[in-house]
């Protein structure tokens, strides 16, 4: 893994420590550097984790998916605020800070019915996420098919419609994105099994399944926003 990528998972793993502690814990944590808080044994178990998973996820025409589009040097910076993705939906870039006031700043991997926010997708898609995405107004049984491609990988698979995208159907990982036709195509789910918990991100093991409801992340954009 590379050192800059390294220090972000190493950051990120911490930050996931301090959520998910009591308030009061968290305080205190906060305030203080990674080898205070943790010991030498925790620090020790972080650099292995963050360590794991070096190998690059697979050049997509090595796997049959010469189709996908791919998109590098994509930001990682974290921001508080409504943001412009040049893609719909979006492969990549600023994404929310890792903490709200009652939540993650990543979207829960799960199969909504409603448009997800999407900083908080871009999150998930970081942590390894595979977003597969549909337009509103889909057909019940292709939706329903999309759908089923969650159960590739429950824990790192984001499904949702998408007002706006330019395909009927798309997958969505980190810098990469494939569009069909037909959501029975296969390369949906090969995109899937491929991509979904996948190191594309730089944070290969960064939690997904315990990530902000959907109230939590449209509540946290709209408090930004209220002025």
């Amino acid at each position: 893994m590379p050192a800059r990528a390294r220090v972000r998972c190493l950051r990120r793993s911490l930050q996931q420590v301090q959520a998910r502690s009591p308030l009061s814990t968290r305080r205190v944590l906060l305030s203080q550097r990674v080898g205070p808080v943790l010991g030498a044994s925790a620090t020790l178990a972080l650099l292995v984790g963050c360590s794991a998973g070096a190998a690059p996820p697979p050049i997509p025409s090595d796997v049959g998916l010469g189709a996908v589009q791919t998109f590098p040097d994509l930001s990682h910076d974290h921001i508080q605020r409504d943001q412009t993705y040049p893609q719909t939906p979006p492969v990549g870039g600023a994404h929310w800070l890792p903490q709200t006031q009652d939540g993650y700043g990543w979207q829960q991997c799960a199969v909504y019915t409603e448009p997800v926010v999407d900083e908080f997708a871009v999150h998930s898609l970081e942590h390894g996420a595979v977003w597969l995405t549909y337009r509103p107004g889909a057909d019940p049984a292709a939706v329903s098919a999309l759908a089923g491609l969650a159960a590739v990988n429950p824990d790192y698979v984001l499904v949702s419609p998408e007002p706006g995208q330019p395909a009927p159907f798309m997958a969505t990982a980190w810098g990469l994105q494939l569009s069909v036709e037909d959501a029975a195509d296969p390369r949906l789910r090969e995109f899937t099994s491929t991509y979904a918990g996948g190191g594309q991100g730089g944070e290969k093991g960064a939690d997904c399944a315990h990530g902000s409801t959907l109230k939590q992340a449209q509540t946290a954009l709209a408090r930004t926003t209220s002025g």
